[in-house]
């Protein structure tokens, strides 16, 4: 058995834990540079907003229909959803946070009503920290998923499913029949891991519906379509296929990319730039002990202005594998400069780090040229220390600059809130 807590339209919940007024509004969160919306309010879905929807084309509901946008304040959605995991936790004895705002709970051996524990679990994270969520229970993986989904729209929309499936809802304790009507009821392309293109071509088999999908046989999806889309129907009928993952995996390249606030033009800004994003990639780099053997560098023009194109990449290897902030600047430096032209407007740039392998592993060599490059672990180690307590960017490269958000290539966040949480200037203050 599993459970799958999700927080409902999760950045704009947390938004309002802060600022109540915006209650019963339609809110959208924005994406970097407030390009467009990735989070709405239920009542800015109502207004028929949709995921991604460009900024430019419902600014005019700010006036016609009072819809609040806000720039994305992941610090403060990051730490929200730290707290959420933790009472999240207290479902079961082992929990994989599948991403920001969902997480699987694993509920093997969890005596008592499941049901009541759900809701129960619910109130603490809305008493304890104002997130809404809600709670989804099956057999499998997917079903619990499917179970989530059912408890968000029969809460948002009554009369999708039974009034009782609304917030928290457990598809294990359901009778064949009614849990065949749920499926008939669940379009396919709601199941876990139906994407749009497959959508299409199972509608094109006359498969619309999760019922549809979970009567197929198993060895022919297989063979029609992928092992993938076979473990989601073994998985909706019932077969656990798909375990929880108690330990991410590491990651095979690690980028760090971003569009610039205002086009850049200059060198002396791209080094800027270039410089924040490999320090960034190196720290994810050392969060998950690995090393770097080579380092990409990417520069491009807007590809949605009129004026001249450029876009250019290079990849640089390192001597050595490494995760020293300093070695992987250097090389993205190297590379930015080789790669650089003037007279161009560019609009984004990114470093990835490719070749990578565990910090434990070491390849020998010959010792045929000296090598004095100093081991500088300890010194990285000690700046993620105090970047973690005092905040990201307290110790930094020099060649990033010291403008901080009003240096020409940072993100445009107008409408950004306060760091409640993380920030001790912007930390709310209550009076008796």
């Amino acid at each position: 058995m599993y459970a799958l807590v999700d927080g409902n339209n999760f950045y704009v919940s947390c938004e309002r834990v802060f600022r109540p007024s915006l209650a019963g509004h339609p809110v959208v969160v924005l994406s970097n540079n407030d390009g467009c919306a990735i989070a709405r309010s239920n009542e800015a879905k109502a207004l028929g907003i949709a995921m991604g929807a460009p900024w430019f084309e419902i600014e005019h509901l700010a006036q016609s229909a009072g819809l609040v946008a806000l720039s994305a304040n992941f610090a403060l959605y990051g730490d929200m959803s730290d707290r959420m995991m933790s009472l999240a936790a207290g479902l079961g004895p082992a929990q994989e946070i599948y991403s920001i705002d969902e997480s699987f709970i694993d509920l093997s051996g969890v005596r008592g009503c499941l049901l009541a524990r759900g809701f129960k679990v619910r109130e603490r994270i809305l008493d304890w920290i104002g997130i809404p969520c809600c709670v989804g229970m099956g057999a499998t993986k997917t079903l619990a998923k499917l179970a989530n989904h059912v408890a968000k729209t029969a809460e948002r929309k009554p009369g999708s499913y039974p009034a009782a499936m609304a917030q928290v809802c457990d598809l294990s304790v359901l009778a064949p029949a009614a849990l065949e009507e749920v499926l008939a009821s669940t379009a396919v392309n709601e199941v876990w891991g139906v994407g749009r293109r497959l959508t299409a071509q199972l509608s094109e088999s006359g498969i619309h519906t999760a019922l549809d999908l979970a009567r197929l046989e198993p060895s022919l999806v297989r063979r029609r379509w992928s092992v993938v889309l076979e473990r989601t129907v073994r998985e909706l009928q019932g077969m656990p296929c798909i375990a929880l993952e108690l330990a991410s995996a590491r990651k095979q390249e690690i980028a760090c990319t971003r569009s610039f606030g205002h086009p850049v033009t200059r060198l002396q800004d791209l080094s800027e730039a270039v410089t924040e994003f490999a320090s960034q990639a190196a720290h994810k780099l050392r969060s998950q002990g690995s090393l770097a053997g080579q380092v990409l560098v990417f520069i491009r023009t807007s590809p949605f202005r009129p004026e001249a194109q450029y876009s250019r990449s290079i990849s640089m290897p390192l001597r050595r594998p490494s995760a020293d902030t300093g070695l992987i600047v250097a090389a993205a430096l190297r590379s930015l400069r080789a790669i650089y032209l003037p007279g161009y407007q560019l609009a984004k740039a990114g470093v990835m780090l490719l070749e990578l392998q565990p910090s434990t592993v070491l390849q020998a060599e010959l010792d045929l040229q000296r090598h004095d490059a100093p081991d500088r672990s300890g010194l990285m180690a000690t700046m993620d220390d105090l970047n973690q307590r005092y905040g990201r960017g307290t110790v930094k490269m020099a060649s990033s600059g010291l403008a901080g958000d009003r240096r020409v290539w940072a993100m445009k966040q107008e409408r950004r809130t306060p760091g409640y949480t993380t920030c001790w200037a912007d930390m709310p203050v209550v009076h008796a």
